[in-house]
């Protein structure tokens, strides 16, 4: 008597053929998976436009400068220089009025601009947290405070700041050095006006 558990040679030459086929039908999955996804990739278009439209930050500085009666920092930019934000902020807990503006350069730079009225050393100091002086900066640029961030800040690689008359300039850029300093003369000189 033969035993129910054994395997005729057809059976098990059968078994082992499904098990073969079971991993090349995954394989074959896995092949036409991964066409159909790549083909996806390739056919479905993909806008490379910049979403960041840029601002007009000299309306936004003439409209706050209409309502505040003060004198904003609205400089004209270096050729291929763009806004991509202008805030004015009049209302705040701490009673300092403030705008921003973001600038960036032809090549992803970025410059960011503060301009505080009625500061008071508070507010400078922790706006100026996580930096220290920065030794190797020159002073071509007199009155300009020049700090970088400390080892415990990933901020951005430079700070300047300017305090003049109970109000508070800084300059906190990714630009070169070269490109800071002409900012900080664009900054002067609507100061000047």
């Amino acid at each position: 008597m033969s035993n129910p558990e054994e395997k005729t040679p057809a059976e098990d030459s059968a078994a082992k053929h499904r098990a073969k086929q079971t991993v090349v039908n995954l394989i074959l999955s896995i092949i036409a998976t991964l066409g159909i996804v790549l083909i996806t990739i390739l056919i479905v278009p993909r806008d490379d436009s910049n979403r960041i439209k840029p601002v007009d930050y000299l309306a936004v500085a003439a409209s706050a400068e209409a309502s505040s009666k003060l004198n904003l920092i609205a400089p004209a930019l270096p050729e291929g220089w763009w806004a991509n934000q202008a805030r004015w902020s009049s209302a705040s807990s701490d009673g300092v009025l403030v705008w921003k503006v973001g600038f960036v350069g032809p090549d992803n730079q970025y410059i960011g601009l503060t301009q505080a009225f009625k500061v008071n050393p508070t507010w400078v100091a922790l706006r100026t947290q996580g930096f220290e002086n920065d030794p190797t900066a020159t002073n071509a640029i007199p009155d300009w405070k020049f700090l970088r961030p400390d080892a415990n800040s990933d901020a951005d690689p430079y700070l300047w700041t300017l305090e003049r008359d109970g109000n508070f300039v800084s300059l906190t850029s990714t630009a070169s050095l070269e490109e800071l300093a002409i900012f900080a003369s664009l900054v002067e000189q609507e100061l000047a006006k």
